[in-house]
């Protein structure tokens, strides 16, 4: 599937250019190079701050290419109402997996749309609850030795722990991975092209 424009995923994500591939789209990467660490968003709502920041990264590059359709996206978890982003270190990543995997918790994936051509900026998120399995002590302290916690919202990434990990989900498989595919898909309908 290829649309009347450019399309540019504005994300380093392996995984959101993986699923845009397999849907097959026509895209370039081109990543937005934002300091996640350094932006201010003025909400500590889980979804308002993923859509700030899903924003933010497709406005950074829609400015280079202002013709183009510049795709960002931003995914966090929601504990309990509280933003959780990405470890800073393993003890971080430890602690994170003990919250998360203790109960339900939510994953949020915002997409924006940012054309400056013709002033397109569209932004909506998904979620889908993830009930997660206990944990033994050992796959804890396992799962935190194979480092792959790093740069992962809520320290897991579904397709890399899977069913050890979680019970069942409930919303978008792909949301979990970082970039819902059938909002995206639904959103990039509605554009005229």
């Amino acid at each position: 599937m290829k649309p009347g424009f450019p399309l540019i995923l504005a994300s380093a994500s392996p995984r959101r250019k993986k699923l845009l591939q397999r849907a097959g789209f026509k895209f370039k990467v081109v990543p937005s190079g934002i300091d996640e660490t350094d932006l201010k968003i003025n909400s500590t709502i889980p979804a308002d701050y993923a859509a700030g920041l899903a924003l933010a990264k497709a406005t950074q590059v829609a400015k280079k290419h202002p013709t183009a359709l510049v795709i960002g996206a931003d995914t966090v978890v929601d504990f309990n109402s509280q933003v959780v982003g990405k470890p800073v270190d393993a003890e971080d990543a430890e602690r994170i997996i003990r919250l998360l995997f203790s109960r339900p918790h939510k994953v949020i994936t915002a997409i924006a749309f940012v054309r400056i051509e013709d002033g397109t900026e569209i932004v909506e998120t998904d979620t889908t609850t993830v009930y997660p399995r206990k944990l033994t002590e050992q796959q804890i302290a396992d799962y935190i030795r194979t480092g792959q916690w790093q740069q992962k919202a809520g320290a897991y990434a579904i397709q890399e722990t899977g069913d050890e990990f979680v019970e069942r989900i409930d919303g978008s498989l792909t949301n979990v991975m970082g970039l819902p595919m059938e909002l995206v898909e639904r959103l990039l309908n509605t554009l005229t092209i």
